[in-house]
């Protein structure tokens, strides 16, 4: 992996799916009718897509109205210096089908937050980018 001048490099797709794997927890932007929105999910990978729950309301309506999503994680590796992140453009769509449902409902995914949240939603990915870089420590 090189690093260009500013102490950054890019990620390949194979390191930045790793990284997707191992975080549970990202944010996840939607296009709403007052502009964009972006929200804190936990999700999981799944067949090279980002499967999450939620339940009726502002990300649900606002990605039936235009699915077109941002999933953004972040990771800290404090030995190395190094942070990271991982940045998945794509489209959001409801899971309905029932094998479907029954295969997303065995991978586990779990909302932190109270409550209901039957809907599962699969993000399935038009572009994947990532980058690593050098901390700077304040002051310098």
């Amino acid at each position: 992996m090189g690093y260009d001048d500013s102490g950054t490099s890019e990620l390949s797709d194979r390191e930045c799916w790793e990284r997707l794997r191992a975080e549970a927890y990202g944010r996840l932007a939607v296009i709403t009718s007052d502009g964009p929105v972006i929200y804190p999910i936990n999700a999981l990978v799944d067949h090279g897509s980002i499967v999450f729950r939620t339940t009726e309301g502002g990300k649900l309506d606002a990605m039936r109205a235009d699915p077109r999503v941002a999933f953004e994680v972040d990771g800290w590796e404090p030995e190395r210096s190094m942070a990271w992140s991982v940045l998945v453009v794509g489209t959001a769509r409801e899971v309905t089908r029932m094998h479907e449902g029954l295969d997303v409902t065995e991978l586990g995914v779990t909302p932190w937050q109270a409550g209901s949240k039957p809907t599962f939603i699969r993000i399935v990915p038009t572009a994947i980018s990532g980058r690593m870089f050098r901390r700077v420590e304040p002051g310098d």
